[in-house]
């Protein structure tokens, strides 16, 4: 099955001596690399896996399915790919990523949001709790 705009294949597979089911995705290679302008001014290919990975740690232990991760991923990659630049900071694929999460699930957003923002005290959980409930509030009260 096609998906993201025909830039992903989706195989789903049974094993006929287990009955477990296998989903794989064959993706389109890239020609054009992209690249992650890191906050030491190194630089490196933007990686899918190191951003999957981010987003799966981020929603470990909580009741959110891989396929939405997956979508999510695929999200910030498309909003990544259609800055049309070579490079791009890690704080704006951070920024994307937060984005994503924040849609999918508060928790593993506040998680994220945590490390990506790099939260030294409380305070910090707090502060952002706050803003996610005033979100709520607002959106509860229509505007």
């Amino acid at each position: 099955r096609s998906v993201d705009e025909g830039r992903v294949n989706r195989r789903r597979r049974e094993c006929p001596e287990c009955q477990n089911r296998f989903t794989t995705y064959e993706r389109l290679e890239e020609k054009n690399y992209l690249w992650v302008v890191k906050k030491d001014g190194s630089r490196e290919a933007v990686d899918r896996d190191k951003l999957m990975k981010g987003l799966q740690r981020a929603c470990e232990k909580l009741a959110v399915p891989l396929e939405r991760i997956e979508e999510a991923v695929a999200g910030i990659e498309a909003k990544v790919r259609a800055g049309g630049q070579g490079e791009i900071p890690t704080s704006v694929i951070g920024e994307y990523a937060s984005e994503e999460l924040r849609k999918i699930n508060k928790v593993a957003y506040v998680r994220f949001a945590s490390v990506y923002r790099e939260f030294t005290d409380i305070s910090s959980f707090t502060h952002e709790i706050a803003k996610l409930l005033e979100d709520k509030e607002a959106h509860r009260n229509g505007k």
